[in-house]
């Protein structure tokens, strides 16, 4: 795939706890110039990044990061407040002890709560794949299948490791109705990227992408 086309797929990101408005706008004007999917932002910058945008590139926002255990009124909350200033796409964390409880009413109930208070905006559901058994994540792509949401997220990046070529395959084995794979945390380099693609993720979350692109060019 042409590298133009990996940077088309992918949410340009910045979760760190230390992002600085200034590290975000930069961001942003990365995004603009290289036609990315989205720029991945953490909640409290969504109203300055959709103004500063105006639309030129989805504003992506996430919900109960990273550990996924807030409440789910907490999470309808958040959802509701980051539509309301600009956000056009959520990334949400899933309560992983549910999973592990096999709860797996409760966790579609939420993210339906959530993809409710999104209305037409876009929904994905990040499991955090290396916390989970191969078990669980065949489970959660039926639970997120079945769900109102557009996409299954394999992780958010804190949770000790990223996306691998496996749990991809799983999750395109698995995943239907036409739901999309986000592969998300640890893509470090061009030929990752290119392969997560390739298995079957739709979009890619990264902050190393362009760094690496512009080394390229």
């Amino acid at each position: 795939m042409q590298k133009q086309n990996i940077l088309a797929h992918t949410d340009h990101t910045l979760l760190k706890q230390s992002a600085t408005w200034k590290q975000i706008e930069k961001l942003c004007e990365e995004a603009q110039k290289y036609h990315m999917a989205s720029v991945c932002i953490p909640p409290c910058y969504v109203k300055q990044a959709a103004d500063f945008l105006q639309g030129r590139v989805p504003v992506c926002t996430v919900i109960g990061f990273p550990n996924g255990y807030q409440t789910t009124a907490t999470k309808v909350f958040e959802t509701k407040e980051a539509i309301a200033n600009g956000a056009d796409e959520i990334d949400m964390v899933i309560n992983i002890g549910w999973a592990k409880e096999e709860r797996w009413d409760d966790i579609k109930a939420e993210i339906n709560a959530v993809k409710e208070a999104c209305g037409t905006h876009i929904l994905k559901v990040i499991i955090e794949t290396c916390l989970l058994t191969d078990g669980e994540k065949v489970m959660l792509c039926e639970v997120v299948t079945n769900s109102n949401a557009e996409y299954i997220k394999t992780s958010t990046g804190f949770g000790g490791d990223g996306a691998n070529e496996k749990d991809i395959m799983l999750l395109a084995k698995y995943i239907k109705n036409e739901k999309k794979i986000k592969a998300a945390g640890g893509i470090k380099d061009m030929d990752t990227a290119d392969k997560f693609l390739l298995l079957g993720a739709d979009r890619l979350g990264s902050s190393s992408l362009v760094k690496l692109y512009e080394a390229l060019d």
